[in-house]
């Protein structure tokens, strides 16, 4: 056996090359950087796509025909409720466990209901059934856990409203704006994929024993949670809440450079110049602070981003705009990181599914850095 797979190491993976997609290139237009979902710009779904169609777009291959998509959407508004039991245990989980460990939780007992839940874990079809599933129930488990932790009445699903639409109103209980509605659907576009980040590629190893999707999910739930991963949405926020004000933004970013703190919400594993996803949600940040009355958290973020950029070289990634995005839309902070996950499923799904289409158990290798070989003493004389 060669020894040149085990002598070779590179820390954290960066760099390795363990998959062949077809869903997502963070290479982008002939490799000067970008991200494309199955060949189509984020630029142009930003513009052009809603999250419905993207999801469609990721679980079976192209963007959908007006027919097609009429009837995925009413897949998933029919999809939306969830089994009374899972409701209940809601109300007797703590309110001060994370969302995500909640979701976590959600996603697991989901699986005991599906219809399908006995369907091998290869077949495609029941596969793409039950992401689609998921991704209608995981909206309505993240805003019922919500209002439940909150001792408010639970707004069930409207079948009249749209993905984005229905989530705000089942969360705050009213319908949004049509900005505000605009600029949740784009941010669920742009979350919803991103190539082999360790959410997605934990759901791969999982599923590449032949385990089924629902173990996928929950997997990537648990590794999402991380603050180095989808968690760095919360502690972006965290870094304007420390700041306070416009007029302590310059003096705080310059003495938290000094300090060589890690500020959250900048730079990118794959992208050095620049996270597209958050050029894109800038300019809704601006739409939604002037619609609510408050820029003050752009005054904040601005001279913020200007420096760490500047001086450290780390552009924003796309959870510094997002953190201000979800504010402006009376969302709590710690329903950051479940939003990001109610949005990726329909990614990871789509990574489960091309998995198990075309198999191969994941087992790498780790280079041994213990001690030499050695022999087991008699224990009077260790």
């Amino acid at each position: 056996m060669s020894t040149e797979s085990v002598d070779r190491y590179y820390p954290g993976l960066e760099g390795v090359i363990a998959n062949e997609t077809a869903i997502a290139n963070v290479e982008g237009k002939e490799g000067a950087g970008g991200l494309e979902y199955r060949g189509y710009s984020i630029e142009d779904l930003a513009t052009g796509a809603s999250y419905e169609e993207t999801a469609f777009l990721l679980l079976h291959g192209d963007l959908p025909t007006s027919s097609q998509l009429r009837e995925f959407d009413g897949r998933l508004r029919s999809s939306r409720t969830l089994p009374l039991p899972l409701v209940d245990l809601y109300r007797q989980i703590p309110s001060s466990i994370h969302p995500m460990d909640v979701l976590r939780t959600s996603v697991s007992v989901l699986s005991h209901y599906d219809p399908e839940v006995n369907a091998p874990p290869t077949d495609h079809a029941a596969n793409v059934r039950k992401a689609e599933r998921m991704i209608a129930q995981m909206a309505t488990a993240v805003a019922y856990r919500e209002r439940i932790s909150k001792g408010l009445d639970l707004v069930a699903p409207r079948e009249d409203l749209d993905h984005s639409a229905n989530f705000l109103n089942m969360v705050n209980g009213q319908v949004p704006s049509e900005t505000m509605r605009r600029a949740f659907d784009l941010s669920l576009v742009l979350y919803t994929e991103h190539e082999l980040n360790a959410s997605t590629f934990s759901a791969r190893v999982t599923v590449s024993t032949l385990s089924d999707i629902y173990s996928g999910i929950v997997a990537a739930i648990g590794t999402l949670k991380g603050p180095l991963h989808g968690g760095a949405n919360e502690e972006a926020w965290k870094v304007l809440e420390q700041v306070g004000s416009p007029e302590n933004a310059e003096s705080w970013i310059q003495d938290a450079l000094a300090r060589k703190e890690r500020i959250m919400g900048f730079g990118h594993r794959v992208y050095k110049t620049g996270d597209p996803r958050a050029r894109i949600l800038k300019e809704y940040c601006t739409r939604l602070a002037a619609e609510v009355g408050d820029d003050r958290w752009e005054r904040i973020a601005e001279p913020i981003e200007q420096a760490v950029t500047s001086q450290k070289n780390l552009p924003p990634n796309v959870d510094w705009p997002s953190a201000r995005l979800y504010h402006y839309m009376n969302l709590d902070i710690e329903l950051y990181t479940p939003i990001f996950a109610m949005a990726r499923v329909a990614g990871w799904s789509a990574h489960v599914i091309e998995q198990l289409d075309h198999n191969r158990l994941m087992r790498p290798r780790a280079r041994y850095i213990g001690p030499p070989n050695r022999e087991i003493k008699p224990i009077e004389q260790r």
